[in-house]
């Protein structure tokens, strides 16, 4: 009898770790996420940066920027990181993979600091270990539990796409009435992110049907939806790139994708979070985030080259102010 506690308690310990496992899997799947789609934001805004305005929006900015190979290594970034955040997707919550997905920001302005020869100085540094402490404690305040996709109605569905779908319409029109470069291409990086929130909605439903079977995947229709969703997303970012530099655009880019993803897994797919106080910790912890996200918009470094050069091109006329 007195070996029975014993084997209850490694049993629990098993559990525990069996439980933990596969959040720390889609945390650093998310982290490497992160990494690609920093790559490629510096990638892309490399290749588009010299595009003129008039092709914005434009299918043929799209065509100009086929012909670059710096763009096309850019695609086969964020191609990847697709691929690490719907495999994160399938073993976490949105809740948790998204939020992670903020890192994206501090590891653009480390590549954009390589590639356009600049440097990193102590507003970037210390942002970005205060980005990392406020994401880590926003994680374990909110401790998401893992929601169901396969519980949502058809109508559910239908009414949180057209909410969000509507939301993307409205920034993309107010970005081609907005006339000024920074705003429109701060708009479009808004746009880009609530549709890359969107897609990642419809990756965590697909992960779940495609556990059902190749054909219950491909009988599916989020599939479809996903790849809907992600060439238009896809195509937002070129002309977000495009409008403006990296300063206006990543911030909006970085934080309306987690803001969309977690109002997707809390209000449609059902994850759950923890209440009371910790409601309130969430709230500050989101807060500080948010303040290191606004500091590091203020980096040069997200100007481009040198943090000066395309503040030049712009006064010559090249490019958005």
């Amino acid at each position: 009898m007195s070996g029975v506690p014993v084997l209850r308690g490694a049993g629990d310990a098993f559990t525990r770790r069996a439980v933990v496992s596969p959040i720390m899997l889609s945390v650093l799947l998310a982290v490497l996420a992160a990494v690609a789609n920093a790559t490629s934001s510096v990638l892309q805004r490399k290749a588009a940066r010299d595009r003129p305005a008039s092709e914005s929006l434009s299918w043929r900015l799209v065509w100009q920027l086929l012909h670059r190979p710096v763009w096309l290594f850019g695609i086969l970034s964020i191609i990847a990181g697709f691929l690490l955040q719907a495999v994160a997707l399938g073993s976490g919550s949105l809740a948790v993979v998204e939020p992670v997905l903020v890192l994206e920001l501090p590891l653009t302005l480390v590549l954009s600091a390589r590639v356009f020869k600049s440097r990193l100085g102590r507003r970037e540094w210390g942002a970005s270990g205060v980005m990392a402490a406020g994401l880590a404690g926003l994680l374990y305040f909110l401790s998401p539990s893992q929601g169901s996709t396969t519980a949502v109605s058809g109508l559910v569905w239908v009414l949180a796409a057209g909410a969000n779908v509507l939301v993307v319409a409205a920034l993309v029109v107010w970005a081609r009435l907005g006339g000024v470069d920074a705003r429109r291409a701060a708009l479009l990086g808004v746009a880009t992110g609530c549709g890359f929130g969107f897609t990642a909605a419809l990756i965590k439903g697909m992960t779940v049907t495609a556990s059902q079977g190749i054909v219950a995947l491909f009988t599916s229709w989020q599939v479809y939806g996903m790849v809907v969703a992600g060439a238009g997303s896809m195509f937002l970012l070129q002309s977000a790139m495009q409008a403006g530099r990296l300063l206006a655009t990543q911030p909006g880019l970085t934080m309306s994708d987690p803001v969309v993803s977690i109002l997707w897994g809390v209000f449609v797919f059902g994850e759950q979070v923890r209440g009371g106080i910790f409601i309130v910790l969430s709230v500050v912890a989101a807060a500080v985030v948010a303040g290191a996200v606004l500091a590091l918009t203020r980096s040069p470094l997200l100007a481009g080259e040198s943090g000066q050069q395309e503040e030049d091109q712009s006064a010559g006329g090249t490019s958005g102010p």
